[in-house]
């Protein structure tokens, strides 16, 4: 598989960039979110990684990709959101591995914060009731939200994939209001730990990790007017800059799908004039000479198997875009 990469991702002008993407290191899997990393899972997985390519933190890759100088199968590591087990469990894998990574903080939610989607979650969880209500409540195509039967995991995770895309883009006051009236309906009782503190944050910085911007509520930029976006983005690095004492230069885009979450014309743009040095998406591929280095793709992982997983980051090398 080695082999494989180096003939696909080789060094200097024709090399190809990997950025993989995470959100969670779960301690243990969960039966409603069983495409979560676990810690096993992950500990595999950086196993392969570390074997297959030369793990760069992502500053120095995206410099290396614009500069046209990477050397052979080059990759990078990154998370979003700024969920406490990134420290608590990812941070000492990493460590083990030897390999940096990237964490992209949503300022907003840290300290004792809980990210709207995670609201969702653990009120489908938690709730004690057969059915869970919810007409009236409407989504961002104005259409109601309607009724829910609660069961076994499977069910719940039926209804949690529903829900999740169709709250997703409302706009954010509406959005919050809207899972605020979930929980409501729904008589549970919402953790409060889920997401990073300020000294968790420190934290891996002092551990060597890269920090990066992520806006502050985690908004769709998309649904956003230039100005507002360009506060949230601003806000979140200024945030990370004054907890930190030094800059931060690197940003991911909320959701990160181009032309649905934010806009390609619009967006990095905003991102270049605010002073950042390179920016990520999450519109799946490897980037080549010549890619927009305000828009680097990520990869998404999920095979358990590391010969589906090297099959697909193979695959993903194959359409690199430049």
């Amino acid at each position: 598989m080695k082999f494989l990469f180096h003939l696909l991702s080789p060094a200097g002008g024709k090399g190809r960039l990997t950025v993989l993407i995470f959100h969670r290191v779960l301690p243990q899997p969960d039966p409603l979110m069983p495409d979560e990393m676990d810690a096993e899972r992950f500990d595999a997985l950086l196993r392969w990684v570390k074997s297959w390519f030369q793990v760069l933190p992502l500053d120095e890759a995206a410099r290396r990709l614009r500069d046209g100088n990477l050397p052979a199968r080059a990759a990078a590591l990154s998370f979003d959101d700024g969920y406490a087990d990134n420290h608590d469990v990812a941070l000492p894998l990493l460590q083990r591995h030897g390999l940096p990574c990237s964490f992209f903080v949503a300022t907003g939610f840290l300290d004792g914060g809980r990210m709207w989607n995670d609201s969702v979650i653990e009120s489908v969880r938690s709730t004690p009731l057969a059915t869970l209500d919810l007409r009236g409540l409407k989504d961002a195509n104005g259409q109601d939200l309607g009724q829910h039967a609660m069961g076994e995991p499977s069910a719940r995770r039926a209804v949690l994939g529903h829900l999740i895309e169709r709250v997703k883009y409302l706009e954010p006051v509406p959005r919050l209001a809207c899972v605020q009236a979930i929980a409501e309906r729904a008589e549970a009782s919402l953790p409060d730990g889920l997401m990073m503190s300020s000294a968790q944050v420190v934290g891996l910085r002092a551990a060597g990790m890269q920090i990066g911007a992520h806006t502050v509520s985690h908004p769709i930029l998309a649904t956003l007017s230039p100005a507002a976006a360009a506060d949230e983005i601003a806000r979140s690095r200024a945030a990370l800059e004054a907890l930190l004492g030094e800059r931060v230069g690197l940003f991911a885009y909320p959701n990160g799908k181009p032309g649905v979450d934010y806009q390609p014309d619009v967006h990095p743009g905003l991102v270049k004039e605010l002073g950042f040095d390179a920016a990520v998406s999450t519109q799946w591929g490897a980037a080549a000479a010549g890619a927009d280095i305000f828009q680097i793709p990520r990869f998404t992982p999920w095979d358990r198997s590391r010969v589906r997983f090297g099959l697909r980051l193979a695959g993903q090398l194959l359409r690199a875009a430049g």
